[in-house]
């Protein structure tokens, strides 16, 4: 089976999974005072530092979460008002009125000028909430200039980076945002463990309570071994950075071998913008997503349709239809996401099972081989 679907999860890597044995191996509680507690802590605090060194911040600013999505809900419930790219993940549009939603323009960057207008007119304080990149397209989103922009208004700004870490060089200072999200399991860590990043001075409840952990940001004993994991992620997510030339290389390849096999029946979302190495996101005219993902599927290709934050469901991609996209098209995307272990041969076995699907498509649609 080959794995192509980074962006929802990537692979643990081998030195995190040992690191995390080893944390295992022991045990105690890191609130506890003696040995065994002051063993967990001193695991808990290295990690804090690593993903503080990662992301450009001090130690005490990182909130260990058990995920993203906590961590953006830990920050987006703080605020009665909350402004937010029409494109965000499922957990910061949860908590965004329709009317709040900043627009996107047709290649999927967030319209600044709709934003400087919505913005000026926003309650003094509101929270606003844009990605570094985009999910399901990869697309970069331009933070810094609407942090700028929204801190104008006298505005609270999070950025959402759980797919940049890893992918791009991530600076909270430069940044210029008062919080910002990441996310273990997008960068080779396990599954249940994030963090927030939050400036010192910002007055933050705690969401989770019921303790004083996390500076009484976070209540809950802390994961020791997740965030071991998160920890050594973090120190290796320079290297992934320095792998980007080479997923791009391959992401390109197999972005024109796949526009040469449908021609315009394919339409890649992005490939105008600057755009994360690892993502290709391709639409297939009259094939929805759920008939491509299980095609894939059985062909023993793993992609997605998409954020995998739905149960399983595939719909019509709200990202696309923001962008402007017919139901036609946003309902047809695949998003096809490399990482740290995607070879050339993976890529090859992607295309020849993607142009099969296309044949047997067509040939039903048309009732002509394609």
């Amino acid at each position: 089976m080959i794995y192509l679907d980074t962006n929802a999860t990537a692979p643990i890597k081998p030195a995190v999974r040992a690191a995390m044995m080893e944390a295992m191996e022991r045990h105690g509680n890191p609130s506890s005072a003696h040995r065994y507690g002051r063993i967990a802590r001193r695991y808990v605090e290295d990690a804090r530092a690593a993903v503080a060194a990662m992301t450009g911040a001090k130690p005490a600013q990182v909130i260990f979460t058990a995920g993203g999505t906590e961590a953006n809900n830990l920050i987006l419930s703080n605020y009665a008002s909350v402004y937010a790219s029409a494109i965000e993940h499922d957990s910061v549009l949860a908590f965004v009125p329709p009317d709040n939603r900043l627009p996107v323009t047709r290649d999927g960057i967030l319209d600044l000028d709709a934003a400087d207008a919505i913005l000026k007119n926003a309650p003094r304080g509101s929270l606003v909430s844009v990605m570094k990149v985009n999910n399901e397209t990869g697309i970069i989103q331009p933070v810094a200039t609407l942090a700028a922009l929204a801190k104008k208004y006298g505005h609270i700004v999070h950025a959402d980076a759980v797919q940049a870490a890893g992918r791009l060089p991530v600076d909270f200072a430069a940044l210029g945002v008062d919080a910002m999200t990441v996310s273990g399991h997008k960068i080779g860590a396990a599954q249940g463990v994030g963090a927030l990043i939050a400036r010192e001075n910002l007055n933050l409840q705690p969401h989770m309570r019921g303790g004083g952990q996390e500076r009484n940001r976070r209540a809950g004993t802390e994961n020791v071994a997740g965030i071991v994991g998160l920890g050594v992620a973090a120190q290796l997510a320079a290297d992934d950075i320095r792998d980007m030339p080479r997923l791009a290389a391959l992401r390109d390849r197999l972005e024109t071998v796949l526009s040469g096999i449908a021609g315009d029946d394919a339409i890649v979302i992005g490939n105008a913008v600057p755009r994360v190495a690892n993502t290709l996101s391709i639409a297939l005219r009259g094939v929805n997503s759920e008939t491509q993902v299980a095609a894939m599927d059985l062909s023993g290709v793993a992609v997605s349709a998409g954020s995998a934050c739905s149960s399983g469901k595939v719909k019509a991609s709200h990202v696309l239809k923001a962008m402007g996209y017919a139901p036609d098209i946003a309902g047809c995307a695949l998003r096809v996401s490399l990482g740290w272990h995607t070879s050339e041969s993976d890529i090859m076995r992607c295309a020849e099972a993607w142009e099969n699907l296309y044949r047997r498509t067509r040939a039903a649609r048309t009732g002509k081989a394609a």
